[in-house]
């Protein structure tokens, strides 16, 4: 070292520097480049996209080899900038050097430039990787042989290495990122999106109709009053039962039936001969498991039933899109149906009234956990059939019962929730 003069010391350690601020940056740069921005540039052929990928496939390598050249260029900057101090300033030297170059690693070498790849990680990460792939390449055994011993030492504490990163989100950090993901993304595009994540915590009997709000077909009803309660339905399918819904005998879809109602004489026997088989769903099913089985079984409709098979409901298709993209018809608080104002801002509810439906269209909050209709809530409140004129509270709302009819409420009114005075002791 005495041969090589001060000012060539001085260029190899600068250069050394430069080294260590690479190896900083791009250990910062690869491991914080987005990794599903990544997998989307690499399959459009992005080359450096590529390395980097390649690379991020054993991370440990990859980390072992920046580490190894990182700590060879500080440990070799140490011993040249001592040799430069001590022939600058004697005994005063070692102190220096060790001093200064703290600083310089510390601010040059470590903070600024792993800030910059923090910042700016793709800039780093694929300029980085084309030096990185040759030298993970060429220190290889090395890299083995350290990886080798670290992962021995993490074994005898009972962790084991993985062959990558694990980068499966769960629909918690989706949902999150969904909602991080500003103008990238309509607000129209992120609700549906949510709505879907959220899908698996809502079940079927979230979304049914009641099995006392079923329209359907009953064969011991008169035949004039069938035929124009086909030719009259709103709906395009009804459930046809004897006597009783618990005895169902099919589906029967209205276009199809009245084009022969068209054609001529239409008896019962022609009618039992257009019902389709019921699909049956199981209560309790999640949305999303239910999308997918009427999308497989090539339905629309669905009964829902409990495990004694005694009907509960009617679920649709049409449900659960909406569900996912909002009601297709309009707004649900309109004179006809099961909400309406009484003018001085209470509304007139129906019992039979959906609890999700009506804190999507109130913002009311009533609890979901439970019962899924307003006469079943109020009667989970009371723990016994309400009488006309009582009056509960359900989530800071009061609410009247107005109607009760066959051991359920029909009718009820809901005030706007008071407005809570905290008061403090002075």
């Amino acid at each position: 070292m005495e041969d090589i003069s001060t000012l060539a010391l001085s260029l190899i350690l600068f250069f050394l520097i430069l080294f260590s601020a690479y190896f900083s940056s791009s250990e910062t740069g690869i491991m914080t480049v987005n990794r599903y921005r990544l997998r989307h540039m690499a399959k459009s052929k992005h080359r450096g996209a590529k390395r980097v990928l390649d690379l991020l496939k054993r991370p440990d390598r990859l980390i072992g080899v920046i580490l190894i050249g990182n700590n060879f260029v500080n440990i070799l900057a140490a011993s040249l900038a001592t040799i430069l101090c001590v022939r600058l300033w004697g005994n005063y030297g070692l102190l220096i050097a060790n001093l200064g170059l703290t600083f310089i690693i510390l601010i040059f070498a470590e903070l600024t430039p792993k800030t910059l790849a923090a910042l700016y990680p793709e800039k780093v990460a694929f300029p980085s990787s084309i030096l990185l792939k040759p030298l993970l390449w060429l220190l290889f055994p090395l890299v083995i042989l350290v990886n080798a011993i670290a992962n021995g030492l993490l074994r005898m504490v009972g962790i084991k290495n993985s062959e990558g990163l694990n980068d499966a989100l769960s629909a918690d950090e989706l949902r999150s990122v969904v909602n991080e993901a500003g103008p990238v993304i309509s607000t129209g595009h992120k609700k549906m999106l949510i709505s879907i994540l959220d899908l698996e915590h809502v079940t079927v009997e979230d979304i049914m109709i009641p099995r006392n709000d079923i329209e359907g077909i009953d064969l011991t009803d008169e035949w004039e009053d069938i035929l124009r309660q086909i030719t009259h339905s709103p709906v395009s399918r009804l459930v046809v039962y004897d006597d009783e819904i618990d005895k169902l005998l099919g589906i029967l879809h209205i276009k199809e039936t009245i084009s022969f109602i068209n054609k001529g004489e239409f008896t019962a026997d022609d009618l039992r001969g257009l019902l389709r088989p019921v699909y049956y769903i199981p209560e309790g099913t999640p949305l999303n498991v239910q999308l997918l089985k009427f999308q497989r079984k090539k339905q629309r409709v669905g009964i829902v039933v409990d495990e004694y098979g005694d009907v509960q409901g009617l679920a649709t298709l049409e449900d659960i899109l909406e569900e996912i993209v909002g009601e297709f018809t309009t707004d649900l608080v309109l004179p006809d149906m099961e909400i309406r104002p009484d003018g001085h801002g209470a509304y007139f509810v129906e019992g039979g009234a959906n609890i999700r439906e009506l804190n999507k269209a109130m913002h009311w909050g009533f609890n979901t956990d439970g019962p899924k209709t307003l006469s079943g809530l109020i009667t989970e409140h009371l723990e016994d059939i309400p009488s006309p004129g009582t009056s509960i509270m359900l989530s800071q709302h009061p609410v009247e019962i107005i109607q009760v009819k066959d051991n359920m409420v029909k009718l009820a009114k809901v005030h706007p929730r008071l407005k809570t005075r905290l008061s403090h002791d002075n």
